[in-house]
């Protein structure tokens, strides 16, 4: 095995102490902070993500492969930043306003932060506003919301007009999902795509940010 592959495989068993080591391994030995984050950590992540798509994994193993992947991403970013290495995009998100529930859309973030996108998770119970302002102070390429609620969903709604009043809304990609959402509500209020599944939407970014699957 290749010393990417090996850390691909230590992601994908969450050992995070196993992956930083032959992270410095391989710096040592030269190779780049880009290839080790993109044939490492984010190959192992979209094992992981592909596996969890199919039921061959669970909540509890993504949550530790996870941990491994963000750990390794924290001794590169430095690096990274030096080599100014840019991520795939950027992807404002929440639990929308009214909503407290925010397991899902912490899946979500992990397994698009492990494909190499960056996000800008702004929590639960998250205002129109804070959206609208996160989205234009970040220039986010994609703002992702979720409900749990079908009593919240109508906030969606609100952030897409906010969008569009901030003028910005031509730039920005709206995604949505949560257990009471579909893809005609999504048509309805005039969201890019519905993810019906925390897997799905990395499939969902990708295509709608015309990104080739790493």
């Amino acid at each position: 095995m290749t010393i990417y592959e090996q850390i691909a495989d230590e992601v994908q068993k969450g050992d995070a102490e196993a992956a930083g080591r032959l992270l410095e391994q391989a710096l040592d030995e030269g190779e780049t902070a880009e290839r080790l984050l993109y044939d490492g950590l984010v190959e192992g992540m979209n094992i992981v993500s592909e596996k969890f798509k199919n039921n061959e994994c669970f909540i509890p193993e993504v949550l530790v492969s996870a941990r491994a992947m963000n750990q390794g991403l924290d001794r590169l970013k430095p690096l990274l930043a030096a080599a100014n290495v840019e991520p795939r995009g950027r992807v404002v998100m929440g639990s929308i306003q009214g909503d407290l529930h925010d397991i899902g859309k912490n899946i979500v973030g992990m397994l698009l932060q492990g494909a190499g996108y960056e996000i800008i998770d702004l929590g639960a119970d998250v205002s129109v506003q804070k959206f609208v302002d996160a989205a234009k102070e970040r220039e986010a390429d994609v703002v992702g919301m979720s409900s749990l609620l079908t009593t919240t969903m109508v906030n969606m709604q609100s952030v897409v007009s906010g969008l569009e009043g901030a003028g910005i809304r031509p730039d920005v990609k709206v995604i949505i999902g949560g257990a009471p959402v579909t893809p005609a509500f999504a048509e309805q209020i005039g969201a890019d795509g519905y993810a019906p599944d925390a897997a799905s939407a990395i499939d969902l970014v990708d295509g709608l940010l015309g990104k080739q699957p790493r």
